[in-house]
């Protein structure tokens, strides 16, 4: 029978295919933090509203998580998102290593790890491919990323 760590895990990337950013949100303790390459060292709030604002946007996502792990402080996942950016119409297919910390059944700490080039080559093309690992672009990326959760959160309050 798997850790009810694992199964918090699995919940959590089930409601993400669902867009279900209200299922996603529930899962984290009131002081949580997240960070990843684009979105660095959110707390509790901004987690909760970056994947809020990633469901409600996302229109043909698909998620596949697997090599689901945990005990009961720490656990980790492997999991793969597939989609169109919006912003430029292309499909990216994002493969990323999750990392979890647990207190009382829900996550205080979650950090992801990906290819911020491998994913900006997808995203956007040939600018991407081609100056992608740059801090630059890779800065303008995290800016970009940053201003929009800034407006949702302005916009959507807890």
């Amino acid at each position: 029978m798997p850790h009810a760590n694992a199964e918090l895990i699995t919940r959590f990337y089930a409601a993400l295919g669902e867009k279900d950013g209200a299922a996603m949100a529930a899962c984290y303790a009131d002081d949580a933090t997240f960070s990843d390459p684009v979105f660095r060292n959110l707390d509790a709030k901004g987690v909760r509203g970056m994947w809020q604002m990633l469901c409600a946007r996302a229109t043909n996502l698909t998620v596949v998580a697997n090599d689901i792990e945990a005990d009961d402080t720490r656990g980790r996942a492997c999991w793969v998102a597939t989609y169109t950016f919006s912003k430029t119409g292309r499909k990216v297919c994002n493969v990323i290593d999750a990392r979890f910390e647990f207190r009382d059944g829900k996550i205080v700490r979650h950090t992801d790890r990906f290819d911020l080039w491998r994913w900006a080559s997808m995203a956007l093309g040939f600018k991407g491919a081609l100056l992608g690992w740059t801090p630059m672009v890779q800065n303008a990326i995290r800016q970009e990323a940053g201003r929009g959760l800034k407006s949702w959160l302005t916009k959507h309050p807890e």
